[in-house]
């Protein structure tokens, strides 16, 4: 107030009140905006679009939306306490790379004990809301991709081989059996072959964005595939992932019984893929300056977007 009174002389004592709680107001919001942040909401909305369709699939049509509901508030906190704990942990390589200066733990707008306590209680609420208004094998299964995320990757392999995001992507395929499960309270072979599917297209859908930021691994000391190889390698790999996942996707036809819808719909999206794929390694022989990874990468994201929408809609029009 005293400082108020000093900038702002001709302030009345109400116009003071306004302005302090306009400015306690704002600052609730910044902090609000980076708890969320912290959550990484676009990855979170990506394993989102994975569970839905697993879920329609398990039920062969439209299952109850209160079971929809509760399973994607359980997945989004499970989901959103992996990524807290992430920033926690990777916090120093943040500060290095320029993809990622401007996040809460890096500008000091979240303390690195705020975050942590939030990651955890994130991880606690989601066990809990999935053990209880869905099933526990879901809520064990959701636990394991928290634990997958931040013990497997962030801690083990990140840092420590360029294979980190191949096997470190397993946490983010379980949705796909997260979503199974909540249905049919079990497992089977169709809801593997789905985690199959987001397994093989992480290395493709991650690779190029390391090709585009491959100087801020570097600095960061992250060994990512485009840090450590050649761009012919790199481009080799990703086109040999890619033919895995556009064959391995056509696994599901006889595993889940889908349709012309999903026949088609795998097809055209698969020769999508592999065509861009073909075409970042054709760059990368060429020894092209400019590689366009991020041609792939966004391609990637529509790819697994249609691919999935299209396991959704299957079981409707399958005759």
């Amino acid at each position: 107030m005293p400082a108020l009174r000093a900038a702002f002389p001709e302030l009345t004592g109400e116009s003071e009140l306004f302005l302090v709680r306009a400015k306690r107001s704002h600052k609730l919001r910044r902090s609000v905006a980076a708890y969320i942040a912290l959550t990484k909401p676009r990855i979170i909305e990506l394993l989102l679009v994975t569970t839905v369709p697993a879920m329609m699939l398990a039920e062969r049509g439209v299952p109850s939306l209160w079971l929809v509901l509760a399973t994607l508030f359980g997945g989004s906190l499970a989901a959103g306490s992996a990524n807290a704990l992430n920033m926690y942990i990777d916090r120093d390589i943040d500060a290095e790379m320029k993809r990622t200066v401007n996040r809460p733990l890096v500008t000091g707008e979240v303390s690195p004990r705020g975050a942590l306590t939030f990651g955890l209680a994130l991880g606690v609420i989601a066990f809990a809301v999935l053990a209880v208004l869905v099933n526990v094998l879901s809520a064990v299964l959701g636990l394991a991709a928290i634990l997958l995320y931040v013990v497997g990757y962030t801690m083990i392999l990140k840092r420590r081989t360029p294979q980190n995001i191949v096997w470190g992507g397993v946490a983010g395929c379980l949705p796909t059996l997260i979503g199974w499960s909540a249905v049919t309270n079990s497992l089977s072979l169709a809801p593997f072959v789905l985690f199959g599917i987001v397994f093989l297209w992480t290395p493709p859908h991650y690779w190029p964005l390391s090709i585009k930021y491959r100087e801020d691994y570097a600095k960061a000391g992250v060994p990512m595939l485009p840090v450590v190889a050649d761009p012919k390698v790199v481009g080799k790999q990703i086109v040999i992932y890619s033919w895995a996942m556009v064959l391995w996707s056509l696994l599901l036809i006889p595993a889940a019984d889908t349709g012309w819808v999903y026949t088609i719909g795998a097809l055209v999206t698969g020769g999508y893929f592999l065509y861009e794929a073909h075409a970042l390694y054709g760059r990368s022989k060429r020894e092209e300056a400019e590689l366009k990874p991020m041609r792939l990468f966004h391609g990637s994201i529509t790819y697994l977007t249609v691919l999935f929408l299209v396991v959704a809609i299957d079981p409707l029009l399958h005759f």
